[in-house]
């Protein structure tokens, strides 16, 4: 009785997996790359003095980027 309750199990689990649940392809995998952080060649803009400044250089705080420890100081 448990094997033939395991056996149905395994079978509608298969199923499920292989057609019904959807899989990520490559090209939506790396669009969600890309929008998770920009490109390192990108400028981003101090939201405190308005400089732009290169996303190598520029300093993360609260969601935004910020181009000195002066100007991440000033926010506050």
């Amino acid at each position: 009785m448990i094997l033939k309750i395991l056996l149905v199990v395994g079978v509608i689990a298969f199923v499920y997996f292989m057609f019904i649940k959807k899989r990520p392809t490559i090209a939506e995998s790396k669009d969600e790359q890309k929008k998770e952080k920009p490109q390192s060649s990108e400028m981003v803009e101090c939201p405190s003095c308005g400089v732009y400044c290169s996303l190598d250089d520029a300093i993360l705080s609260s969601g935004k980027y910020y181009c000195s420890k002066e100007c991440v100081e000033k926010k506050s």
